[in-house]
């Protein structure tokens, strides 16, 4: 991997945990909570996968190109998810979600 695609792996993964994390939250602020339990249990799923690919990476493990493929399914369940709920943070974490996805493939 080069300098530059680390980078900006390390850069979407941080900015997809966020999105999720911030899906998350505002989901559970949503008065249908179980039309968004599925979103929820993903953008959890998500936020803690992506977190642990920054960290793996961050510590050059020899592991980081097969949790890049898990990252990238489980980052697409997750978007594939959100992309159901017409909630801007539902979209805005699809979008960031599938961008996600195309860096962990670059790597895996």
């Amino acid at each position: 991997m080069t300098d530059k695609q680390y980078y900006n792996l390390v850069q979407t993964l941080h900015e997809c945990m966020e999105a999720c994390n911030h899906c998350y939250d505002a989901c559970l602020k949503e008065k249908d909570m179980t039309m968004m339990a599925e979103c929820i249990r993903l953008d959890r799923e998500c936020a803690d996968i992506c977190a642990f690919l920054e960290q793996s990476l961050t510590r050059n493990s020899p592991f980081a190109s097969d949790l890049a493929t898990i990252c990238a399914k489980v980052c697409g369940a997750c978007g594939n998810e959100c992309q159901k709920h017409n909630h801007d943070h539902c979209q805005n974490c699809a979008e960031t979600c599938f961008k996600c996805v195309e860096a962990c493939k670059e790597i895996a």
